[in-house]
């Protein structure tokens, strides 16, 4: 969570500072990239349902959610996050967020995997989803280890 609301931190360093004016069209690409990342998100908790933890485990009592925003993705809740946060960097165009970004992405990834464990364990029929459907963004080898 620290990591998610530090992406509310300004620019940092200040490209203004250098004389850099960040041009106004990647100012607009990555706030509407942000947007994007929150209905995306929207979209992927009225899919989950009840079956939404913010633990990487399931809940007893949950199904495997296979339709929706998982169909086409297994962790389109992390998609959105990272599609946000790479909104925010290109928008402000920030060390700061690049540097949250990728730490963004490592958390979400071991995070990604540590479910994926238990889902398997869960339920059987998970292990076929995991091999047919992308992780987080399909073609990303980091962000997608289809076997």
């Amino acid at each position: 969570m620290i990591l998610i609301l530090a992406h509310f931190l300004p620019a940092w360093p200040s490209l203004n500072i250098y004389g850099f004016i960040w041009l106004k069209a990647l100012n607009i690409a990555g706030t509407l990239l942000f947007l994007l990342g929150i209905i995306l998100a929207a979209k992927s908790f009225l899919s989950l349902g009840a079956s939404m933890s913010p633990l990487p485990y399931p809940k007893a009592e949950a199904k495997l959610v296979r339709e929706g925003s998982y169909k086409d993705c297994r962790h389109p809740l992390y998609q959105s996050l990272l599609i946000s946060s790479g909104g925010l960097m290109i928008s402000l165009g920030s060390l700061l967020h690049l540097f949250l970004f990728i730490g963004l992405c490592a958390i979400l990834i071991g995070k990604a995997k540590k479910e994926e464990h238990q889902l398997q364990l869960k339920h059987q029929e998970y292990i076929h989803y995991l091999k047919k459907t992308p992780a987080i963004i399909k073609g990303v080898p980091f962000l997608d280890w289809r076997n």
